[in-house]
Order: C-alpha cells, then sequence, then structure tokens
C-alpha cells in the first residue's frame, strides 16, 4: 500500500512539473510540379492499367454514326450546322421525358455558342467526339418563362450577334442583329403566355449573363446530361445530316 502511494504522489509531482508547449505556423513553402513528359512513367501501374486503359478506349471510339461533312461553329452567322444538331438532338430526345414527366411539351431548345468545345471531323462519330463537344457535366433543364423573360431572351440575342443553339423557335433579325420577328410552333410570342425552354443547368444559373432566366415560373430537372443526349442521339442516327438553315437570320 504505501509503495502504491509512493507512485501515485509521483505521477502526480511528474504531471504536474510538465508545461504546455504551443507551436505556431510561421512558414509555408510549396513548389510546383509541372505534370509533363519529363515525368517518368512506373511500368508496374502501366501495366496494371494497360488492359482498363483498352477496354475505356475501345468503348470511347466504337462507332456509333457517320459524318459526311466537317461541323464548326463558326460556320455559320447566326446558326450554325453544328449547333442545330446539338439543339435539335436536345429536342428530340429530352421531349419525350420531359412529356412523359409532365404532361408537357417542349416549346425551343436555348444553348449557348461557347459550349461547343470541338468540331466534329468527316467520319466515323463516337463517345468520344460526343466527350469533346461537351466535355462538363452539364445537365438538361426546362425552364418555365413568362412571355415577358421570353422577349427580355430576345433582346439578349439581339445584343450578343451570336449563333447561340436554338431549336423550335424562328428568327428574323435585321441587318444590325435587332430582331424584328420570332414565333413559336408560328405563333408570335405573347406576354400573356408561358413557355417550357429546354437549356442547361449552367445557363439557368445564369452563365454567359443570360440573366433572363432569373425566376422563372417553374423549373424542371431531366436527369439527362447533354453528353448523354448527344450519345444517344447520335447511336440511333446512322448519317448526320445537320446543315445551316433559316432558325435564325438576319434579313
Amino acid at each position: 500500500m504505501k509503495n502504491l502511494t509512493t507512485i501515485i504522489c509521483a505521477s502526480v509531482l511528474l504531471l504536474s512539473s510538465c508545461k504546455t508547449e504551443f507551436k505556431h505556423l510561421e512558414q509555408v513553402d510549396g513548389k510546383r510540379i509541372a505534370v509533363d513528359s519529363s515525368i517518368e512513367e512506373d511500368s508496374e501501374i502501366a501495366e496494371f492499367i494497360a488492359p482498363y486503359k483498352q477496354h475505356l478506349n475501345e468503348t470511347l471510339d466504337s462507332p456509333l454514326s457517320y459524318n459526311p461533312s466537317f461541323l464548326s461553329k463558326s460556320d455559320g452567322d447566326l446558326n450554325t450546322a453544328i449547333g442545330n444538331l446539338m439543339a435539335d438532338a436536345l429536342m428530340e430526345q429530352v421531349n419525350p421525358v420531359f412529356r412523359k414527366n409532365t404532361g408537357n411539351r417542349i416549346d425551343m431548345v436555348l444553348l449557348n455558342h461557347g459550349g461547343i468545345r470541338a468540331e466534329i471531323p468527316v467520319g466515323n462519330v463516337s463517345t468520344r467526339t460526343a466527350y469533346q463537344i461537351m466535355p462538363f457535366e452539364n445537365e438538361v433543364v426546362i425552364a418555365e418563362l413568362k412571355g415577358e423573360k421570353m422577349l427580355e431572351m430576345l433582346d439578349y440575342l439581339s445584343k450578343a450577334k451570336t449563333a447561340h443553339p436554338v431549336s423550335g423557335i424562328k428568327i428574323i433579325a435585321d441587318g444590325s442583329y435587332m430582331i424584328k420577328n420570332a414565333t413559336i410552333k408560328q405563333q408570335q410570342i405573347s406576354r400573356d403566355s408561358t413557355y417550357f425552354v429546354a437549356t442547361s443547368d449552367y445557363l439557368v444559373g445564369g452563365g454567359d449573363n443570360m440573366k433572363f432566366f432569373a425566376d422563372p415560373v417553374s423549373i424542371h430537372s431531366s436527369d439527362y446530361k447533354i453528353r448523354n443526349v448527344m450519345i444517344d442521339y447520335f447511336r440511333k442516327t446512322d448519317t448526320i445530316r445537320s446543315v445551316i438553315d433559316d432558325r435564325y437570320i438576319r434579313q
């Protein structure tokens, strides 16, 4: 018992004599390491991933469709063949989903010219093509907009003077890009009506300064990524026939 008491007392004295030391961060050093060809490949890791890489490449490069003419977003004034392709594919693929979920139909599609990130060369079109055109994870959403918001959209397009991809709408601008007529289903846009506009979640959030998407009547998610829209469209289309047309022109 005496020995136990002695041990306890010694422990208490030892603990009470300890002082807490506070350490402070004084300096942080770092350096930039470039990830380039100067870094040697780890042969064991390369050997391990080789079969997975081969399978992935085969999947990405397997032909889905065929493109007979070179498509670029710089080949038109206010509409381009590749932009028309994307907008029409979105209308065709998403409309049945939206109709099934809500009982409504998409009135028009609006995407952004800058969102087209690659050209489509002549030849086979694959899943990799879709990833190159749309490398982002943007999802299709449908915004229900009042007529006055639609008129704000037209004002935005007039000032943009850019071939933003559209589908379901016919727009005629004058020589100075000011829009003088716009119809949906051959009807003039009405302030008293609402319209379902399919677009991307990026644009609904104000991307490309498209502020007219703010405060929509309603917003509907499609759970459908734009890239997947393109892949599904390519898969069911034997040969791409997209061209520059009269959906958005100057007169």
